[in-house]
């Protein structure tokens, strides 16, 4: 309404002052950046994160199964987040690395190639007494098997007087416990036509084996073997090596014409090899061996080309006249490719090749560098092994895991075995010196194959090697007209 006549228009005054807001307490103040309580610390975090989702517990907080929804999403993205990570420290301590193949054709050095006679060397000092292992091994065939190989043996024992003593560990005949009644019967019904063909011999029923015994013949046990073949020339192989043994060199001095008798003809790259080409070795089972291009001659073989007409081009003959058919039982000639200053291992890696066909191997190089450190437990040289190389070689795997072997048995049996390097000061074993290494060996032999030894672990690969794949491209029989111009037990290699 309006303002009558007399009234007074009322002027607004300045008001009261506003008051300042209450200073906080000691105690107040000393708790000011501090929440009450984890469900506000808890708001807090997700009003101000900028984590995706992590608002929507707070604001769902009405809405039960919202915030249930939102609180597993949340928990989900946290666990994949933190496998996430696990997966990738796992992967970094893990040390990976990336491999890198690489296929050059290049001129390379030619690699060191191994062949042998397949034909064990009679030597002259112990001939009579392996014509004498021979003459015992036909009578026990003949005791055994009633096999007679030379058609001159007898069962009768008064003929058997030309015979010297008896070896040592005789091969015998070992009854196996016989079976249940009702599985012998079964068995007789099922074989009966087997024992009606040959009623002198039951194998099933019993096992060929020889006796070993430690020092004091306090303990002693059977080599046995299923197989007659498998026990016969496992025993004449250890009579062998005690012959062997007995010679101070095993290596035999190379005749003039030795190598003209295996070798009819050899070529490298269309050239006539010579003398400086090779270097010579006996091996106890694989004969006489010769090495082409090895690290001691005079100069090194470089190949470029491939092909048939490149390469190293042999001609071999084999030859039967001192033959030993319980050492090695095929004919032919034993080929390893290996490195300069590696040695032949022919039991590892060897292959034979069978007269009278012309055989074609290709080759090809391979290395492999491996990355020390965290990354492998890889050996530079071998300097950190606790083997010592009795090769004298460069370091590989196989020389150190020989080596290993040789180790125990001179620490074991007190002598080395004949197949691998003698240490200083030792001597090869013999039953005649060590009546009980038989004995320890094969004993130890079981225990280096489980890895009972460790030396399979202590002896780690190199860093860095480099290996020869060879491969058997084509075998070509030689036509009549070739078969004419050479005799049967001539055969072509070329590589």
């Amino acid at each position: 309404p309006g303002l009558m006549k007399g009234d007074k228009r009322e002027e607004p005054g300045p008001g009261p002052e506003p008051t300042a807001p209450p200073l906080p307490t000691e105690e107040e103040e000393a708790l000011l950046e501090f929440h009450r309580s984890y469900r506000e610390l808890f708001q807090f975090f997700c009003n101000n994160t900028t984590i995706h989702g992590a608002i929507r517990l707070v604001c769902s907080q009405h809405n039960r199964m919202k915030t249930a929804f939102w609180a597993v999403l949340w928990l989900c993205t946290f666990g994949m987040m933190y496998w996430q990570f696990g997966l990738l420290f796992e992967e970094y301590f893990s040390y990976p690395v990336s491999l890198n193949i690489n296929l050059n054709s290049d001129k390379l050095v030619f690699p060191a190639v191994t062949i042998c006679t397949l034909n064990p060397y009679r030597y002259k000092e112990i001939k009579e007494e392996l014509e004498e292992l021979d003459r015992i091994t036909e009578q026990t065939l003949f005791d055994l098997y009633k096999y007679n190989s030379s058609n001159t043996l007898v069962a009768h024992a008064r003929l058997r007087r030309d015979l010297r003593e008896p070896l040592p560990h005789p091969l015998q005949r070992l009854t196996v416990p016989a079976p249940p009644h009702s599985a012998r019967r079964v068995r007789s019904a099922t074989s009966s036509s087997v024992r009606d063909n040959n009623p002198q011999v039951n194998r099933k029923d019993w096992k060929i084996g020889f006796q070993l015994c430690n020092q004091n013949k306090s303990d002693c046990f059977y080599q046995t073997y299923s197989s007659g073949v498998d026990a016969v020339r496992e025993w004449y192989r250890f009579h062998y090596i005690n012959i062997l043994s007995r010679r101070q060199d095993t290596s035999p001095s190379l005749e003039e014409d030795a190598l003209g008798k295996f070798i009819f003809a050899c070529r490298f790259n269309q050239v006539s090899c010579n003398e400086a080409n090779y270097s010579h070795f006996h091996h106890p089972i694989y004969g006489n061996c010769y090495t082409f291009n090895d690290k001691n001659s005079s100069n090194l073989w470089m190949s470029s080309m491939p092909g048939v007409n490149n390469g190293l081009s042999l001609t071999l003959r084999t030859e039967q006249n001192d033959f030993i058919p319980l050492l090695s039982t095929v004919t032919g000639a034993r080929v390893m490719v290996h490195g300069q200053d590696e040695p032949a291992f022919m039991d590892d890696g060897g292959f034979n090749l069978r007269p009278g066909v012309e055989s074609s191997i290709s080759m090809s190089k391979e290395a492999v560098d491996r990355l020390g450190g965290d990354y492998s437990d890889c050996t530079k040289n071998g300097s950190e092994v606790p083997v010592k190389n009795l090769y004298g070689s460069k370091y590989t795997q196989q020389v150190c895991i020989h080596s290993c072997f040789q180790q125990n048995m001179v620490k074991e049996c007190g002598c080395a075995y004949i197949f691998y390097p003698l240490p200083p000061g030792m001597e090869f074993c013999d039953y005649r010196k060590h009546n009980s290494w038989g004995y320890c060996y094969y004993k130890l032999q079981d225990a280096f194959s489980s890895d009972r030894l460790g030396c399979f672990t202590k002896c780690r690969k190199p860093c860095r090697t480099g290996s020869s794949r060879c491969c058997l491209d084509r075998t070509i029989t030689p036509s009549r007209t070739k078969e004419m111009e050479l005799p049967k037990s001539i055969s072509s290699s070329r590589s």
